[in-house]
């Protein structure tokens, strides 16, 4: 890689015009029959459209030509968005996720990493999303995200209207190989018992109005900073609704002083550290900020499910790439040359990354690093 070495250039190395072909024809009740516009290069162009925050079709058609794409015009970028099934995107963005995996740290030595589950709504006028009814003069959709605390990136990905519950994702998305964290939107009773009788690690957040019966103390010794409140196991609910289980309940005083109440499986770990696995996360919360501001992800450019989905599913693939490249590099780079991942990101745009980064990006490259980086 080298100072001019363009995005899209390493997105086609990291997952090349045959795995799209091969993605595309495994696709049921869809033919690309196009010559021109296909869907290698509807996905080039919503790659560049998030990359470079472009604002709609027609200033992605505009600006095409000058990022090396063919021209097009507008109009074929649009129809061809609402052709073209999004469920391509959605694996192509599992496929990209596969390719990027790697060893996770482990924070706060747990022998599983934390899987992080949450959502984020977008909207958009009711009169252009008809498809996906939220409120009154509003469309909207929601992702239900997966998301890797040691890797920092989203691991999967369900798409829903913005109406649904969040409650049956928590269970869509969870993965014994990781411990679940979860806000008290997923906190379904019932699945609780599920969990522990699967062997699913979880940590999930409680509804204030939930009780909880015949609680019994934990002996436990205070130590970190956390203000715990209470650390005990109990049965949650009440008659029908009420657990088969006891379960370990954690109190504890957030940073704004709120007492915040956890069910959890884990009965080695310190109230302490129960309190900071669910603290984590915050991450995913801050990863739904970050995606808005600079992947462009609230800036809708059509009107159906099928362009609505895959623009998202695709600024999803530019995420996790840029987080895989610079989470490889950043650590070889010397502490003087350290850039923040936005930082990282606004270089490379500028074609301007420090002298420092593009010498660690050659280095992989001569090296014949196996991963992702082996560019020609």
């Amino acid at each position: 890689m080298n100072k001019y070495t363009p995005f899209l250039a390493v997105f086609k190395q990291v997952l090349t015009p045959e795995e799209v072909q091969m993605v595309t024809g495994q696709t049921e009740d869809y033919e690309d029959t196009a010559t021109k516009m296909t869907v290698e290069l509807l996905l080039d162009y919503f790659v560049q459209a998030c990359y470079h925050k472009w604002d709609g079709f027609r200033q992605s058609a505009r600006l095409g030509p000058s990022v090396d794409l063919p021209e097009i015009h507008y109009s074929t970028f649009s129809g061809k968005a609402g052709e073209v099934p999004y469920d391509i995107f959605k694996r192509i963005f599992q496929m990209l996720v596969q390719k990027c995996n790697r060893q996770t740290r482990r924070h706060l030595n747990l022998p599983k990493d934390l899987l992080l589950i949450d959502s984020t709504t977008i909207t958009a006028a009711n009169s252009h999303m008809s498809w996906a009814p939220y409120k009154k003069f509003r469309g909207g959709i929601k992702l239900h995200v997966a998301f890797s605390h040691g890797q920092r990136s989203p691991v999967k990905v369900v798409e829903s209207i913005a109406r649904r519950n969040d409650a049956p994702f928590g269970e869509v998305l969870a993965d014994k190989d990781y411990l679940l964290v979860q806000d008290r939107a997923y906190g379904k009773i019932g699945r609780l018992d599920q969990y522990v009788q699967q062997g699913q690690s979880f940590v999930i957040r409680l509804k204030d109005n939930l009780h909880l019966v015949m609680p019994r103390k934990l002996q436990r010794p205070a130590e970190g900073d956390t203000k715990i409140v209470r650390d005990i196991t109990c049965y949650i609910g009440q008659g029908k609704c009420q657990s088969a289980q006891r379960h370990r309940v954690v109190e504890f005083e957030n940073d704004r002083g709120e007492v915040v109440r956890v069910v959890t499986d884990l009965r080695k770990e310190s109230a302490h550290v129960i309190a900071e696995i669910y603290k984590a996360r915050w991450q995913i919360e801050v990863f739904f900020r970050w995606i808005k501001q600079h992947l462009n992800v609230p800036c809708l450019f059509g009107t159906t499910e099928n362009a609505v989905y895959s623009q998202l599913y695709v600024a999803f693939c530019v995420y996790v790439l840029l987080k895989c490249l610079y989470d490889t590099v950043q650590p070889k780079v010397p502490t003087f040359a350290q850039l923040t991942f936005w930082e990282f990101m606004q270089y490379w745009r500028m074609f301007n990354l420090p002298l420092e980064w593009q010498v660690q990006f050659n280095l992989l490259r001569r090296k014949g690093h196996p991963g992702i980086l082996s560019l020609p």
